[in-house]
């Protein structure tokens, strides 16, 4: 079975207001994860209340949609051998003040709420989210030539990538 997968990133409105975005894309880019699709927008409420419906009882769900309105985000689509589980350990835990240095959150966040991205935390969610804000026409498949120095030969041949 395949582990090559994709994941969901959402560079969040405290990231781009603090000029994060060339931090955190390069932080992917030099792990080696491939980008297999990238756009900035504003979030409408209908797409919030689909994305946080999870929260919608909860006393915050009206600042969390406020902030995340708040600024135009940039949603990205990463490519991996294991890229969830992987992206997780590169963001760290929600909580920035705990999460450890050297991961996104640990380097820039002091926040529970206000933690620089969002990251998909399963295949289900990573499936679905990516189907939320990315038409199939936006997402790319191509060889990344460097995969060879990335991955080993057993771990692409799996793949077939």
């Amino acid at each position: 079975m395949s582990n090559m997968q994709r994941t969901l990133i959402i560079v969040k409105p405290d990231a781009m207001q603090r000029n994060l975005l060339g931090r955190i894309v390069t932080r992917f880019e030099e792990k080696g994860l491939k980008i297999a699709g990238m756009k900035m927008t504003r979030l409408s409420d209908e797409k919030l209340d689909e994305h946080y419906i999870h929260h919608k009882d909860k006393p915050f769900f009206q600042d969390l949609k406020g902030f995340m309105k708040s600024s135009p985000v940039v949603f990205l689509v990463l490519e991996g051998h294991e890229v969830i589980e992987t992206v997780r350990l590169i963001i760290g835990p929600t909580n920035g003040r705990v999460a450890d240095a050297g991961s996104i959150r640990g380097d820039f966040s002091m926040s529970q709420a206000n933690n620089i991205v969002h990251a998909s935390d399963s295949l289900e969610s990573a499936e679905a989210e990516i189907k939320r804000f990315f038409a199939e026409d936006e997402l790319y498949d191509y060889q990344k030539d460097d995969w060879n120095w990335i991955y080993a030969t057993d771990e692409l041949d799996q793949n077939k990538n």
